[in-house]
């Protein structure tokens, strides 16, 4: 009886170790991440007379040829033309990560997008998802949450499309409303809602599917639950993201 104990104990546990390899098998997203992570930059300002010289605001990632990157509108910085200011694309590589200089090359303020073009360097490039997303679809997107206070390091966070949903858009004052603005406050387009916390360093982020690592949407926003010091302390775990077509729409204008 005790040897046909041991026997069944050394059965069970060939078994489980057998069975471990096909969990990773299953997932995929360490390859995706790895493919996704070298098209992922920061994007901000370069000051050549302040210290630091560049500074981060945002996320951003590579598509078309490799020069372009998208973002989110209002990741664009205000430049100060008086101090040589310039829109900065940071490449990652830890603490001694590269700035180069880009330029606006198209902007999409209703949907909350923009395209930089990058001086000097060309990164491999992400393509954008041509599936019908589903509720319930995992996702993962990849992006700078707090900055780059310990240096430039893509993070990456998962969660599920928990639903679509019209985007809530600020309201201006009524007196100051165009016709363009009532329209789109009547007829809001849809955007994404996310059950995934996201930070405001990820404003830009690329949305992917966790097997392909083909874009759907771009993080855009996040609920707060209080102040905007909330967003850090106290993270609602409800983000929001524009669906990628709006991106093609821009890109094909170019």
């Amino acid at each position: 009886m005790i040897y046909r104990g041991k026997k069944t104990a050394f059965i069970i546990i060939c078994w489980l170790s057998l069975a471990v390899p096909n969990v990773f098998a299953h997932n995929p997203l360490p390859q995706t991440i790895q493919k996704v992570k070298p098209s992922v930059v920061g994007i901000g300002l370069f000051d050549p007379l302040a210290a630091p010289k560049a500074t981060l605001m945002a996320t951003g990632f590579a598509i078309g040829n490799g020069t372009l990157i998208a973002t989110n509108a209002h990741a664009i910085p205000k430049l100060n033309k008086q101090r040589n200011q310039s829109i900065a694309v940071l490449i990652p590589g830890g603490r001694t990560s590269q700035v180069y200089k880009a330029t606006l090359v198209a902007r999409d303020d209703e949907h909350d997008l923009a395209i930089v073009k990058l001086t000097g360097k060309r990164l491999p490039t992400l393509q954008f998802s041509q599936k019908t997303v589903l509720e319930g679809q995992a996702i993962a997107f990849t992006g700078f949450p707090i900055g780059s206070v310990l240096g430039l390091y893509p993070t990456t966070h998962r969660g599920i499309i928990a639903t679509k949903t019209p985007v809530m858009l600020p309201v201006p004052e009524v007196g100051k409303l165009t016709a363009k603005q009532l329209k789109r406050l009547r007829e809001p387009y849809e955007v994404y809602q996310l059950d995934a916390t996201a930070y405001p360093g990820n404003s830009g982020s690329p949305v992917y599917d966790q097997e392909t690592g083909d874009v759907i949407a771009i993080i855009n926003k996040v609920l707060l639950t209080g102040n905007k010091e909330s967003a850090l302390t106290n993270p609602s775990a409800i983000s929001y993201a524009i669906p990628v077509k709006h991106l093609q729409d821009l890109l094909d204008g170019l």
